[in-house]
């Protein structure tokens, strides 16, 4: 169970931005989840709170609180100081919700059940706008809510019988519109400017490059990992000589680390007489000039260290798959 309630929580971060909102646009994201029954200390309510792909306020059943968790959200104490109580009171009520009104529409078998609810809303620079509310149990949709015509919609079995009553729930219905299109809004142009300086930061790639026995004799595979960097924009590639190689690499994507910096990776399968025409290039706001870092460049302490804090579990998984390291930043 462990594991599933940390993927859920991961995928958090993966829905942030809705399907309007554009790479520069920014989005303030609220992710529930409740389990049905309790195991391992685990919460069975538990809500986040996203600033694009920050983790900046949670709340969990165990704790009964919702509390910051970055410094600049504490701003938010100078103009309301009981703000934080009325978060908790907020989200108590919404855990009830999720233990009563949801849990009636399921005939439940034995077995954990999973219910989410994400809801939200983007802001890009052109000062267009959206937002969406989604609600999804055990891993599948169950109602999302139309904006424009104001109903609920997807799901079968128990969602019909919830969109019955929800659409038939004119205030209920107007409400989750009313907090996407005007509450979120309003809150994500606050949380923008409590977040000005972190969000106007920059902070320079670890860079590591790995190497590995390929999936085809007499290959390997190069792996260039790039840890701790912000903001999220960055241009990386394999260059063999002067030639771009990216459509021969392969690449897990850009991904938020939980202290709000981001992570990727890309490898390239490579004859090993020809390894040392191959390096990894790397263009980034937070450094001075573009790195080029090829296997068998020296390695930086500096960079190790970042590098093991930023992305251990990645690097046991590739020391355990036989790769080996050189580091720089």
């Amino acid at each position: 169970m462990r594991h599933l309630l940390l993927l859920l929580l991961g995928g958090a971060a993966v829905l942030l931005g809705g399907g309007n909102a554009g790479s520069s646009a920014h989005t303030l994201q609220y992710f529930k989840v409740a389990i049905s029954e309790p195991g391992q200390g685990l919460p069975q309510f538990i809500i986040v709170a996203y600033l694009d792909d920050q983790l900046f306020m949670r709340y969990d059943s165990n704790t009964q609180k919702m509390l910051p968790q970055v410094p600049w959200v504490r701003k938010v104490e100078q103009e309301d100081s009981s703000y934080w109580e009325k978060q908790t009171r907020l989200s108590r009520n919404w855990e009830r919700f999720f233990q009563v009104d949801l849990r009636s529409y399921h005939n439940h078998s034995k077995g954990v059940h999973i219910w989410q609810w994400t809801h939200g809303c983007w802001l890009s620079q052109d000062r267009s706008q959206g937002g969406h509310t989604h609600f999804g149990y055990d891993g599948s949709d169950f109602l999302s809510l139309d904006l424009q015509t104001l109903t609920w919609v997807g799901g079968n079995g128990a969602a019909h019988r919830a969109k019955r009553m929800w659409d038939a729930n004119i205030t209920w219905t107007q409400d989750r519109r009313h907090f996407v299109e005007v509450v979120c809004i309003a809150w994500l142009q606050k949380f923008l400017d409590y977040a000005k300086e972190s969000l106007q930061r920059t902070e320079a790639p670890t860079v590591m490059v790995a190497r590995k026995k390929g999936y085809y004799d007499g290959q390997e595979t190069l792996i260039c990992q790039l840890y701790g960097f912000y903001p999220k924009e960055i241009e990386v590639t394999w260059m063999k000589d002067e030639e771009d190689q990216r459509p021969d690499t392969f690449t897990g994507g850009v991904v938020p680390n939980l202290d709000g910096t981001y992570y990727t990776w890309l490898s390239i399968d490579v004859d090993p007489k020809e390894r040392d025409r191959f390096r990894c290039h790397v263009e980034h706001d937070g450094l001075l000039e573009p790195l080029d870092l090829a296997w068998g460049d020296p390695a930086s302490k500096v960079g190790l260290i970042v590098g093991v804090l930023l992305g251990i579990v990645a690097a046991v998984i590739l020391v355990g798959a036989g790769v080996i390291f050189h580091i720089s930043k």
